[in-house]
């Protein structure tokens, strides 16, 4: 397959938030409605709307991970163990490049010294799904 990142990009220029971007980009391979997964991810941008929490592009391949992980058990939920190993693996991927996961210090409000600017963010989550959930 061909990578999806600039794919992602581009919706987040368009005007999608970095969730939106990064959980659309991909949907399709994980059996999802764009519009359902569009709404779903609508108040993870922006760290959770309000840049203290994750980034919203991380939070998304989080929830990928759970698309790709989970059994969807409802009576035994017994595959957390997998979602999580991968998506720590997406993580520890980003804070590895980045020095952190966390919206605003990504941004540098603080510290006015920015660490990834939103497309490069949405790009580096994007291929971290690629590598961690689609084995590229």
């Amino acid at each position: 397959m061909e990578s999806r990142a600039e794919q992602a990009v581009e919706l987040y220029k368009k005007g999608y938030n970095c969730a939106q971007a990064i959980v659309c980009t991909y949907c399709d391979l994980f059996g999802m409605d764009k519009l359902e997964m569009f709404r779903l991810t609508e108040g993870l941008g922006r760290g959770m709307a309000t840049m203290e929490g994750t980034c919203g592009s991380l939070t998304a391949a989080c929830i990928l991970a759970g698309l790709k992980g989970s059994t969807g058990n409802l009576e035994k939920p017994n595959s957390k163990v997998q979602t999580y190993v991968l998506s720590k693996a997406i993580l520890d991927g980003f804070r590895e490049k980045n020095k952190s996961t966390i919206c605003k210090e990504l941004k540098g409000l603080e510290t006015k010294k920015m660490l990834c600017a939103c497309p490069d963010c949405i790009r580096q989550a994007a291929l971290l799904v690629e590598q961690v959930l689609l084995g590229q």
